[in-house]
């Protein structure tokens, strides 16, 4: 491995991305760090750690997972690429039912340009909206130093347009900085931001993980800090991570036969192939989309609570919701995902314009007629293979909940061993590995995984 790495390191092309990359996350780490000069940071730090376990708590925490973002502690890259994501899903849906961004789309790569622009265009009015509610949610809370306020409470326009303007430009630059590791870098820009974010996140676990072993003085078995826990979740993590690789790269490989065509004394055609289908189409975003959409009832709730507190049903519902308490809770998460799998699968997969494309360059699958029964036989196969993936997702997505509950350890360390983390951490590194080992195999070389 060392010997596969050296090289990697000796080829000028390869070493030059790599390093670029490497820069680039540096600079947004920096920039992570750098708070807006209005806010109290020890007030904020204190504010958050109360709604830590309420609704409200799990929304930031989750939306900081898949954005890139600090929303806890406000600065410059506190919005993330959440923006860009949310931008980039809207255009993407927009693309299956609205005409003329469906036919940018088939376009072919102007196409694609134009849609980027698009998506650029709607970050920009995303991140103004975002900035401004969240600069004012701030000043609602009492979290920003007093001597920036007016004397009537509320923050200076002057001040509010600076936090807004900041905070845009601060997620503007890093939609920049992913397009410029898509163009200069290797991997995918954005993925790698998302998935530096998590990481950023694994050292602070460790350490609260081992935290009570080091404050007992010693190793011992059994109890809170005990060594026989480490060692259970070390290998949880492991036997995890293998499963979510061998998903990941599962697939469907569908046989192809290619049509033999004559041109003058030669035949050519006639081989077989195969057609891969990803049994994890849907990738991370039935998770995302689930999550998200149960942390709402909760917060609901939580308020109606408060608002009522007689109302002892109010109560029960709030805990129903909770993240992992209770069976309600699971069983509308793991329905949620399954029916999202489907519905992302429905948009993204579509078997008649495979079946098209299959027909026109003289392909076919034996046994099924080119066009409207290929089509129907590869929707046939997608339903089946989503329902194995949709029952994986659903697997890794309450293994931080059971892990949380079963060895009563926090969700911050938990949250490594399944859910959005880990599948984007995973899906991310495999692709970067993919990448690198095309540049190795360009040249001659064994790839990383040979």
């Amino acid at each position: 491995m060392w010997e596969k790495i050296r090289i990697v390191f000796t080829i000028p092309e390869l070493r030059r991305k790599i390093l670029l990359t490497f820069l680039m996350l540096a600079i947004y780490r920096i920039g992570w760090q750098i708070p807006l000069p209005i806010v109290n940071h020890e007030q904020m730090t204190k504010w958050f750690k109360e709604q830590a376990q309420t609704g409200l708590g799990q929304i930031i925490e989750y939306a900081a997972i898949f954005s890139a973002s600090q929303l806890n502690q406000a600065t410059i890259f506190g919005l993330g690429i959440m923006p860009y994501i949310s931008a980039s899903i809207i255009f993407q849906l927009l693309a299956s039912v609205y005409p003329p961004l469906e036919q940018l789309q088939k376009e072919g790569e102007s196409g694609r340009k134009k849609i980027n622009e698009y998506t650029r265009y709607a970050t920009v009015l995303l991140c103004l909206g975002q900035s401004w509610f969240y600069v004012n949610f701030l000043v609602r809370n009492d979290l920003v130093y007093q001597h920036f306020l007016t004397e009537s409470g509320t923050l200076s326009l002057w001040w509010q347009l600076t936090a807004v303007l900041t905070m845009t430009a601060g997620a503007t630059f890093l939609m920049w900085l992913g397009e410029q590791i898509d163009e200069y870098g290797i991997g995918n820009g954005i993925s790698l931001l998302i998935m530096a974010g998590i990481l950023a996140r694994m050292p602070a676990a460790g350490i609260r993980l081992f935290e009570p072993m080091f404050e007992q003085g010693m190793i011992q078995l059994g109890g809170q800090g005990g060594i026989d826990k480490v060692i259970v979740l070390m290998t949880l993590f492991v036997s995890v991570v293998f499963g979510v690789v061998f998903i990941t790269l599962g697939q469907r490989r569908i046989p192809t036969q290619s049509a033999k065509h004559v041109r003058g004394r030669r035949v050519y055609g006639g081989t077989r192939q195969y057609l891969p289908l990803r049994v994890n189409q849907a990738g991370v975003m039935p998770i995302v989309f689930a999550s998200s959409l149960l942390l709402f009832p909760s917060v609901l709730f939580s308020y109606l609570s408060h608002l009522y507190p007689s109302a002892g049903w109010l109560k029960d519902l709030e805990g129903a919701f909770h993240r992992g308490d209770g069976y309600t809770y699971n069983v509308l998460y793991i329905a949620m995902i399954y029916f999202f799998c489907y519905f992302w699968t429905a948009i993204t997969f579509n078997p008649k314009d495979m079946a098209d494309n299959l027909k026109n360059y003289g392909t076919f699958i034996p046994g099924y007629r080119p066009g409207r029964r290929t089509a129907e036989y590869l929707e046939k196969v997608m339903v089946r293979i989503t329902y194995v993936g949709a029952g994986f997702l659903a697997f890794v997505a309450i293994v931080p909940t059971l892990i949380s509950s079963w060895l009563h350890v926090g969700y911050d360390i938990a949250s490594f061993y399944g859910g959005t983390s880990l599948l984007i951490a995973v899906s991310v590194a495999f692709d970067l590995v993919q990448k690198i080992d095309s540049h190795l195999v360009m040249r001659n070389y064994k790839g990383l995984l040979q």
